[in-house]
């Protein structure tokens, strides 16, 4: 008898947890991907038969009439964006109802540090601690710290000499974890001269996203509570253990000897303290076109004086999303100029041209000034954007009104996650004509005041957008300023023209790797 009652306990306990979510968009008359128990929409996904990023696409392409489209995220239910107008409603006009992301689920919170990361806050936590962090990433921060950053690129340059063959994402993984180590941690290294490097070791752990820790994304989401009573967490213990040790190390040497340096860690330091200041619309530069642009500061944010915990999680998490970010978008970048050698060319004559003027030694107005690696960099970036999709949780009820006469209004319960799919609105023939050719043009002065607003996303949009946008363009701009300076990119024998997405990555990556060469220029100006 207490089998039979025990049988049908869990009989009903897995048809509300994973049955009945799958039916969810059915109920409501909404146009939907098919869903499955446990896994949602992506099946496919899961076991490597179809590239994540392909979800989003096939989804927008699939309903080119609606203006928002069902499925499911293992059991989270999600509703893909299609309309701009609505876009702008959700992540701007009407934030206030969409101030989270959907990411893991309560469960997060029995992770020490992926709970207090800016990512994963939600509600007046995540408000203040934006408020706190915003202006650790001005423009003035990012010229204080950006000869370290043109250090590691000339070191990266010199671990080159004659023609060479590489795969991008790995020698650009290393470049933007040396980057990171000098901007982010206070240490110097070299993962090219030490391919062994711990640090480096250590870094791909924390951003590879295996399929493990997809399985226990799954668990996060479908036993949130559970998740957080056995404390659960994303990250292995060891790559944890070894982040929290180099950074409380740091400060600690820091604040005893009385040690300050123009990096993120004294920045956090600073903000600790309520040293940092926001700065005015006049006093920001933009590092680009690509740069996401910073909210009014709330009025009612509150100050968090930042314990050691908080700044080893902000810094593992400016880790996490600088590292993959940056190495994917500066190895799509080469791809685009080997496979475009007009368009490498027409940036080596502007590189080479700031260096007559500059010398060696460029300064950080002199990458600001220029405007074809602005666009490069800029069309880069739509059609190869590296967040491809983002997304709000709805925080409370939120009614779609109808657009057209056949359209009725939609009531989005809260709970519900809005997905943004930014490569698919960046591919939209509509808003990017012929969108699968290589353009920097799209972002000359002559034509971007015609990219429609809400319509170019790389690092979202509205108060929830990316903080560290402004760091991540100065890093590939001033990586391929150098670079360029003496070398050609060029195609090799493993090039692959067109890109084909690798199936089994959850980032996105072609099948078999960047391969490019390095070809020492002819002409090098000195």
């Amino acid at each position: 008898m207490l089998f039979y009652i025990l049988g049908v306990l869990f009989s009903i306990l897995i048809y509300q947890k994973l049955i009945k979510p799958c039916r969810y968009w059915a109920e409501r008359g909404i146009k939907h991907a098919k869903c499955f128990p446990a896994v949602g929409s992506f099946g496919k996904v899961l076991f490597k038969k179809e590239a994540f990023v392909d979800v989003a696409l096939n989804l927008y392409n699939k309903y080119p009439e609606e203006r928002y489209v069902g499925y499911m995220q293992f059991r989270q239910q999600c509703l893909l964006i299609r309309d701009v107008d609505l876009i702008k409603q959700i992540t701007v006009k009407d934030f206030p109802n969409f101030t989270d992301h959907a990411f893991l689920g309560q469960g997060i919170e029995g992770d020490p540090l992926l709970s207090k990361s800016l990512i994963s806050l939600s509600g007046d936590k995540w408000k203040n601690m934006r408020a706190t962090l915003s202006p650790a990433f001005t423009s003035s921060k990012m010229r204080n710290m950006y000869f370290l950053m043109e250090e590691c690129a000339e070191n990266f340059v010199n671990n080159f000499d004659g023609e060479s063959e590489q795969e991008m994402r790995d020698v650009f993984s290393r470049f933007a974890c040396n980057v990171i180590a000098s901007t982010a941690f206070g240490i110097k290294i070299d993962c090219l001269k030490e391919p062994k490097n711990e640090f480096f070791k250590m870094g791909v752990l924390l951003s590879d996203f295996t399929f493990w820790q997809s399985i226990k994304s799954i668990f996060f989401q479908t036993f949130p509570k559970l998740a957080e009573c056995i404390n659960l967490q994303i990250f292995s213990p060891s790559v944890t253990k070894f982040f929290r040790s180099i950074i409380k190390d740091n400060i600690q040497k820091r604040e005893s000897e009385g040690i300050a340096r123009p990096d993120l860690i004294q920045l956090l330091l600073e903000a600790r303290k309520g040293k940092l200041k926001s700065e005015t619309a006049k006093e920001e530069k933009r590092e680009g076109f690509a740069t996401a642009e910073e909210a009014e500061a709330d009025p009612n944010a509150q100050h968090i004086e930042l314990s050691d915990e908080h700044i080893v999680a902000q810094a593992m998490l400016f880790f996490f999303a600088g590292f993959d970010t940056v190495s994917t978008t500066s190895s799509f970048m080469a791809h685009e100029l080997a496979a475009n050698p007009d368009v490498q060319k027409k940036l080596q004559h502007e590189i080479d041209n700031v260096r007559q003027r500059y010398g060696s030694k460029i300064p950080y107005e002199g990458v600001l000034g220029m405007k074809y690696l602005d666009q490069v960099v800029s069309e880069t970036l739509r059609k190869w954007p590296a967040a491809f999709e983002t997304d709000r949780l709805c925080t409370r009820d939120y009614l779609i009104q109808p657009k057209g006469e056949e359209e009725k209004v939609f009531l989005v319960r809260k709970g519900v996650d809005m997905v943004i799919p930014v490569m698919a609105v960046h591919r939209d023939p509509q808003f990017y004509p012929e969108p699968e050719r290589f353009d920097p043009g799209r972002f000359s002065d002559e034509n971007k005041s015609k990219v429609i607003p809400g319509t170019y996303l790389p690092f979202g949009w509205g108060p929830r957008n990316c903080i560290g946008s402004r760091f991540a363009l100065l890093e590939i701009k001033t990586l391929f300023y150098h670079l360029l300076s003496k070398f050609e990119i060029v195609p090799v024998a493993k090039t692959q023209i067109p890109v084909r997405l690798n199936k089994s990555s959850y980032n996105l990556q072609p099948e078999g790797g960047f391969w490019l060469g390095f070809k020492p220029r002819e002409e090098k100006v000195e």
